[in-house]
């Protein structure tokens, strides 16, 4: 069976990585596609390949008008959550790849998914070893009290957390032990120093040149550290194939499932 996807931000960093692999894909057809600045252009040749037939729409409600099962969402914090309810309102699956959005945003996209009866998969990152990083740092979390994560990225990028180590904070605040180190707001001096509380684990976010997208899972016992680290490359590459994975995943199950994890167990 063949899954017709609609590509929002087709144009994009990863957006144009999967367009290219979604046409050399069998059983994936890309149906329609989003960039408001490429309107109007083939989205085979914007993406930088050959052409598809798809000439690219300027918002989202102009290319649900073209029948498809999943939209795929590579776009901005301040947009995405719209784009997902709109999607899931006319009755497509979503595959979420952009990062921005809380815990209560989640949680109102998962009430509406499950009315609607659709699927949606989001992921702070689509990167297999991302993937492996957070569930070897959830082990950890069972054993090791004091837990803080760093996600690092490039000074341009322009929300903090990044959707991995907002992910990642938020699911070892649901296992991690009660830390032993003193709290926030027993302390004295700016206390913004010591990051911000995403769920029961503190944040520090660095944006500086030089840097593509890391995040750093610390963990502290007495007399002993350890630290579980993923640091992504520059090239789109890694998160093609975990959402592919999540495109022909996404209609399987209505509501809402977070994490690439989800999609491998069971």
């Amino acid at each position: 069976m063949t899954i017709n996807v609609t590509m929002v931000g087709c144009t994009g960093w990863v957006g144009r990585a999967l367009v290219q692999a979604m046409a050399g894909a069998p059983d994936l057809t890309l149906a329609a596609a989003v960039a408001r600045s490429a309107a109007g252009q083939d989205a085979g040749t914007a993406a930088g390949g050959a052409a598809l037939g798809v000439t690219i729409a300027a918002s989202l409600e102009e290319a649900l008008r073209t029948p498809s099962d999943v939209v795929v969402d590579y776009t901005k914090p301040n947009v995405v959550k719209g784009h997902v309810l709109q999607a899931v309102a006319a009755g497509r699956s979503v595959v979420v790849g952009t990062s921005g959005m809380t815990g209560e945003d989640y949680a109102e996209i998962d009430r509406a998914a499950r009315d609607a009866g659709v699927g949606v998969v989001a992921a702070g990152n689509f990167s297999i070893t991302a993937t492996l990083m957070q569930r070897f740092a959830l082990m950890a979390a069972r054993y090791v009290a004091d837990v803080e994560v760093i996600d690092y990225a490039s000074a341009q990028k322009p929300d903090v957390p990044s959707g991995t180590g907002r992910e990642l904070a938020e699911r070892l605040s649901e296992v991690r032990l009660d830390p032993t180190s003193r709290a926030v707001d027993t302390l004295t001096g700016p206390r913004e120093t010591r990051g911000a509380a995403v769920g029961r684990v503190q944040v520090h976010s660095v944006r500086m040149p030089g840097y593509v997208l890391s995040c750093e899972a610390l963990f502290g016992a007495a007399d002993e550290r350890l630290s579980i680290r993923h640091d992504a490359g520059s090239s789109p590459t890694p998160y093609v194939a975990g959402t592919l994975l999540a495109i022909r995943k996404a209609g399987e199950v209505p509501g809402l499932r977070r994490g690439l994890d989800s999609l491998m167990e069971g």
